[in-house]
């Protein structure tokens, strides 16, 4: 049978409420008393019930969390993060994705109202009008990679950097005819590094309208670009895809195509997953820290939870370009291009 809190009061020959501040840490309990009440829970194996004392306090101590999708190393990577920061707070995670569209989304938030103390959501179906029709309004919420916003909290990568910075280094081997594979329309990180690679494009190559081709950040999608652009005539001098899922697809394509990366052409790719360092030959690509964004994000938002601090209203993580052999550039070096910007 289950131990409950009226037999540790019993053995302990206290109060149920002595027993409750003892182990919720309160004040008003004397040592001796706290240690007496600790040392019988402990032998009686007492475990406290996690609904009830979720009712008392009003908190479930689990974070809900609404991403995109949950395959691939990025998605891998981000929950890592998130998870890491969690169990360091003695918080749980609850996760679901927006794949569906946001019939899903909507779906996958309503399920968790009253499940969870707050929510991270990455998802391109979510912004603050979508959030009030299927958020409760005292459910704080963080916005991983999303546009600003004036009724949430966001942490973001320097998208717009981190590309600038690479089609710099692209143009500065000498490259002027960049292609880019980019991602989804719809998508703000997307929509970010397009705006970067045209924006950078025309400031340091002098080429109004590169070649961009869409896909949409799986390796299929950049399989089929490779094979697109392996086609063209005149071949491009370097490839840029918006991630290194796409990277991994396309650098598939061009060999298939019988194409040598760098020799015949350079590619490079946005995101530097686990995998991108063990590619033949190693990608080149763009650092953003995801690790980071998860932890930052879970820290932000205990921060709303808690009220401990007035919350950072936008704040965005730097990138850094890292060169590999597959952009033509054999030796290895990092290459910061800004700081962390916190407003």
């Amino acid at each position: 049978m289950m131990v409950t809190i009226r037999d540790v009061a019993r053995e302990a020959r206290v109060s149920v409420a002595s027993v409750s501040r003892a182990l919720n840490g309160h004040a008003h309990v004397t040592e001796q008393t706290r240690a007496r009440i600790v040392e019988v829970a402990q032998r009686l194996r007492y475990v406290p019930h996690g609904a009830a004392r979720s009712l008392i306090m009003r908190r479930t101590h689990t974070i809900g969390a609404l991403l995109p999708d949950l395959h691939g190393e990025f998605y891998s990577e981000l929950l890592c993060g998130i998870d890491r920061a969690a169990r360091a707070r003695g918080l749980h995670l609850l996760v679901s994705s927006s794949l569906g569209g946001r019939t899903e989304a909507a779906a996958a938030l309503r399920a968790m109202a009253g499940r969870v103390d707050g929510m991270l959501i990455l998802s391109a179906h979510v912004d603050a009008a979508f959030l009030r029709a299927n958020l409760s309004a005292t459910t704080p919420a963080v916005l991983l990679n999303s546009a600003k916003s004036r009724d949430y909290p966001v942490v973001a990568i320097d998208n717009l950097g981190g590309t600038r910075a690479m089609v710099r280094h692209l143009v500065g081997l000498g490259h002027r005819d960049i292609a880019m594979i980019a991602g989804p329309v719809e998508n703000f990180d997307a929509q970010q590094r397009e705006q970067g690679f045209r924006t950078e494009m025309a400031a340091s190559a002098n080429v109004a309208s590169p070649l961009v081709v869409r896909g949409d950040f799986t390796e299929e999608t950049g399989y089929a670009a490779g094979c697109e652009l392996a086609r063209r005539k005149p071949l491009p001098q370097a490839i840029f895809a918006a991630n290194d899922m796409m990277a991994v697809g396309c650098l598939s394509a061009l060999a298939d195509a019988g194409l040598r990366v760098p020799h015949d052409i350079a590619l490079v790719g946005f995101d530097d997953i686990p995998l991108a360092r063990y590619l033949t030959p190693p990608l080149t690509t763009v650092r953003q820290q995801i690790i980071e964004l998860g932890r930052t994000g879970l820290e932000q938002l205990v921060s709303s939870i808690e009220k401990i601090a007035a919350p950072v209203r936008t704040q965005t993580l730097d990138c850094e370009v890292v060169v590999r052999a597959s952009c033509g550039a054999m030796q290895h070096k990092v290459e910061k291009h800004s700081k962390t910007n916190n407003r």
